[in-house]
Order: C-alpha cells, then structure tokens, then sequence
C-alpha cells in the first residue's frame, strides 16, 4: 500500500475551502514555505510530531518498523482531523544504555538517543511551530521508550505557555488504543492464539506494518517463524515475540484503524478540555 490515495484525499480537502487553494501532501518536509504559509492562512493550526525509533524487530521485520508506521499513521490522522500537517519523524529515541549496554542495544542496528536529549528535541520542534503560528502541536510515539519523555514535554510547554493559545497534546491512546483489546478479543473468538500475539514484532505487531508496505519484510522468513517466549529473557535475543508467521494484512487494518480512530477521539478532546 502506498500513499497515491491519501495524497488525493489532500487535494480534495485544501480544495474545498473557502480560498480554494491545494497542498500536494500533508508531510512538512515535501512542501515548500509557501505552501506552509498558505496553509497556516487558510485554517491548518495542528502539526503531528511522529516519533518512532530504530531498533531490531526479529529477523523479518525492518529496523525502522516505528518510523514507517508511525508516518503512515499519522498522515491517515491528519487527513482525517483535516487541520493538521506532519512533521518529519523522530527516527532516534530512548532504545537502552550503551555503557554499560542496555536493552536492545546489545542488538546491530539499534541507535539510542538518551531521554534528556529526545526531550529537547521535541521541545525545540515544539517551539519552532509554536513560533510560526501552530496552536496545536500533537506528541505521538509508535515506540514504549518515547512515551514517558513526550508526556513530561506536554506537561512542561503547557505549564510555561498557559497564558497563550498555544497547546502541546502528548496522545496516549495512539501508543495504548482503548480499542485494541475489543479487536485482540474479536481475533480470540475468531480462532486465533493469545500467546501469538505478541509484546514485539509478533502477530499483531507484525500485521500493522504488513498492512502498510509488504516490502518492508522478509515474507519468507516470517512465514518460517515459529512462537518465541518473549518472557525468558535469552530468547529475546531473536528480537521477536509470539508468533509473527500468523500475521495478515487484514488484521493489521483493524489494528491500525482502532490506533487511528482513538487517536483523533482524544486529540479533539484535548483542543477542546485544554483551553478551558
């Protein structure tokens, strides 16, 4: 799946203002001043800052899992707020120490940005859309490592910004959707495993980049796998849990509409409950 649909969406919503104007994308870094510029003129006051990461995802599945999936995602989110751009993704967070070595560090491949560090930069992202007229800045993070720094940036910006109409929204539903355990309960009653699905890189995990860009794995070699106990802690060694050889396409779309649909829910929310 590429992005030929989204981007005819793009033009079909800028044309319908009331300026009548067209962006060719809702990605920041595929359009030109100008065209930020009219945008801003002409009623888009949100930009997504997408944050990923790049870390091992078993031996089918790319490194930079988070990065592609999480710009797909949020591009479906903006088209659907019809309001909002998307910066470039943040493809290097908190993945563990490197001395003494940490979590998927001892892995190839992985590259960690320390918290301290990944906070500034999504404060000083944050700052520069604030200072050319964004209202609305909107944290989300495909990885767990991301969430904890993005949340204390929205607490902190908002604190320092109170007095302005200026507000950062950390989006927790799109890392922990609500309504991913009625999905995960739907592929129970369908016939599907629990334990296949997986904390990383397994069925679910899986399925949701699947159903994005195929590309982006190695088919054969997934369809090879066997279960990975996740919990034991040399068999996280493989960079994968539960069963990845039973993911699919469709069961990757449930998973990604549900992150999507809750998304916007709370990001309308927040527009709404943080400026009252």
């Amino acid at each position: 799946m590429r992005f030929s649909i989204s981007i005819l969406l793009v033009l079909i919503f800028f044309k319908s203002t009331a300026q009548s104007y067209e962006l060719p994308t809702v990605h920041l870094e595929e359009l030109t001043f100008i065209e930020v510029k009219d945008a801003l003129n002409n009623g888009v006051k949100s930009v997504i800052i997408p944050t990923g990461g790049t870390e091992p995802n078993g031996p089918h599945m790319v490194l930079g899992k988070h990065n592609f999936r999480v710009k797909y995602l949020a591009q479906e989110i903006a088209l659907k707020l019809s309001d909002a751009i998307v910066a470039p993704t943040i493809a290097y967070v908190p993945e563990g120490r490197i001395d003494p070595l940490e979590g998927w560090m001892n892995l190839p491949g992985t590259i960690h940005l320390p918290e301290e560090y990944f906070m500034k930069l999504i404060e000083y992202a944050a700052r520069s859309f604030k200072q050319h007229g964004f209202k609305d800045i909107i944290l989300i993070g495909d990885s767990g490592g991301n969430q904890n720094g993005l949340k204390k940036v929205s607490e902190s910006l908002n604190l320092e910004w109170k007095d302005t109409n200026v507000r950062v929204h950390y989006i927790s539903e799109y890392y922990k959707s609500s309504s991913i355990s009625t999905v995960l309960d739907s592929l129970e009653t369908e016939g599907l495993d629990p334990k296949d699905f997986g904390e990383h890189a397994g069925l679910t995990d899986t399925s949701r980049l699947l159903a994005i860009n195929k590309e982006l794995l190695r088919v054969d070699i997934m369809e090879t796998l066997e279960y990975n106990d996740w919990s034991i802690d040399e068999n996280r060694r493989l960079g994968y849990g539960g069963n990845p050889s039973q993911s699919s396409v469709k069961i990757g779309i449930r998973l990604n509409n549900a992150k999507i649909l809750d998304s916007i829910d709370q990001i309308n929310k927040l527009k709404d409950e943080s400026r009252k």
